[in-house]
């Protein structure tokens, strides 16, 4: 994935691998400094290649396991340089679906709590692998370049095996348009409006929906994810945001909290998703 932010998190992990070799007591292998930290070798080895972001805290520990405490202001400089990155969905779409869901997926991994808006489709982690194709399939015919859909309808599925792990929790907020666009054949959309009403009372998912009917205090609109109150993602038509400074986690975080305002849960959302499947009739077809 070519992205200023890939790019970043790869010069990093070069950074940290020549601190594991350049060692004063004799450089370490991936397994040693593994065992050093407590660490599973994966773990050093997805650092050192780009495919995860450190924490503070595993910058600091990378520092003092290889004996150069005095490194982890520099490693600490490097992260928050992470601050603002835009991966062009064009440029990014040129190797394909499969590496941008998977950098997703490997964040989505390290994290606990997500917070999630969407104004005009399904949650990417609620959705059925018919309703994903269809999504993914507009995306392609739009954006151009990519042809590995299926590839990608296997990620976004895998990926939520993340709602039945323990200590996982998801808050979803969605408009009721994303409950009545009809992206996909309206049979795709019964379905996974099914699903969605089979979802709330999940212990590892909060489902708010906000009406149409609803006040509202601020423009549903731009869609996006918090991680863990540490990252950031934002979709646009050009372009998907990674923010991970501590003034935008905070704005899209009040964001979400004043759009949350809106919602309705509970039997008042199943309400809003069943009159959405009502509405559907088998004559009406997806927009072209």
């Amino acid at each position: 994935m070519s992205t200023d932010y890939q790019q970043a998190r790869a010069a990093l992990g070069i950074r940290l691998r020549e601190l594991r070799l350049t060692c004063p007591a004799g450089r370490l292998t991936g397994q040693q400094l593994a065992l050093r930290l407590g660490w599973q070798g994966s773990k050093v080895s997805k650092l050192e290649n780009g495919r995860q972001t450190g924490t503070p805290e595993d910058l600091r520990a990378w520092a003092d396991a290889t004996e150069q405490p005095g490194a982890y202001t520099e490693l600490a400089s490097r992260l928050a340089g992470f601050e603002f990155h835009i991966r062009s969905w064009r440029r990014a779409l040129a190797n394909g679906f499969r590496p941008m869901h998977e950098d997703l997926s490997a964040e989505i991994e390290r994290t606990a709590t997500l917070w999630i808006w969407e104004e005009s489709v399904i949650a990417g982690l609620l959705q059925t692998p018919e309703y994903a194709r269809h999504v993914i399939q507009r995306y392609a015919q739009l954006l151009g370049g990519a042809t590995d859909i299926e590839n990608a309808v296997r990620s976004r599925s895998q990926r939520q095996e993340w709602l039945y792990r323990p200590g996982r929790k998801l808050h979803v907020l969605m408009w009721e348009a994303a409950l009545r666009s009809l992206i996909c054949p309206p049979s795709v959309l019964a379905a996974q409006l099914d699903r969605l009403t089979g979802m709330i009372g999940m212990d590892t998912v909060e489902l708010g929906i906000i009406p149409f009917t609803a006040s509202m205090k601020i423009v549903p609109a731009n869609g996006f994810w918090i991680l863990d109150d540490r990252v950031v993602v934002a979709e646009d038509w050009h372009a998907e945001l990674w923010l991970n400074d501590a003034d935008n986690i905070a704005l899209y975080t009040r964001v979400w909290k004043t759009l949350q305002e809106s919602a309705v849960y509970g039997a008042e959302a199943h309400n809003v998703i069943n009159a959405a499947r009502r509405a559907l009739s088998p004559g009406r077809a997806a927009t072209p």
